[in-house]
């Protein structure tokens, strides 16, 4: 299994998911702020999660993310869809590197919180989410639970 994490930040879900594969899996960690992949990598290191590979890319750009095309299983993108100025072009990408039929996990903010999350002109509601990606040819396989201040899904890759 290859995993993509994108907007990988301090990388808790990219070492889950290095845990999951290991032994002959990978996983990509994807980000453009260096000094939290830099985080990520002594984080990696000390938890003995040897499968990560980190990538300083730009999520808004075809091929910004430096992973070859439909190379993917599985993308992970959680909390940052609010920070994507260009949501198309961040699909497009997701698109591009997954297989066919390669799945993504999108965990976002359900609203703005006063002091935590996004200002609440950044949010991005479930609805428009959903919509977003089934218009870039995904499906919504189904939704699943992130708490009481997020929403999550697991969408597949169609066409």
């Amino acid at each position: 299994m290859i995993v993509a994490d994108l907007g990988t930040g301090s990388g808790f879900y990219a070492i889950e998911a290095g845990r999951a594969v290991a032994p002959t899996g990978k996983v990509y960690a994807v980000d453009v702020q260096k000094d939290l992949l830099l985080r990520l990598r002594n984080d990696a290191n000390r938890a003995h999660v040897r499968d990560i590979e980190i990538i300083s890319g730009d999520l808004e750009k075809i091929g910004g993310t430096k992973i070859k095309e439909a190379s993917i299983d599985r993308v992970i993108a959680a909390n940052v869809f609010f920070m994507i100025d260009d949501k198309k072009n961040f699909i497009s990408e997701i698109k591009r590197i997954l297989k066919p039929r390669g799945r993504v996990l999108l965990v976002d903010w359900s609203g703005s919180f006063s002091q935590m999350g996004p200002q609440g002109d950044r949010v991005v509601y479930k609805d428009k989410a959903m919509k977003f990606f089934t218009d870039a040819g995904f499906e919504v396989e189904k939704e699943i639970s992130a708490g009481s201040r997020h929403y999550g899904m697991i969408l597949r890759k169609v066409s």
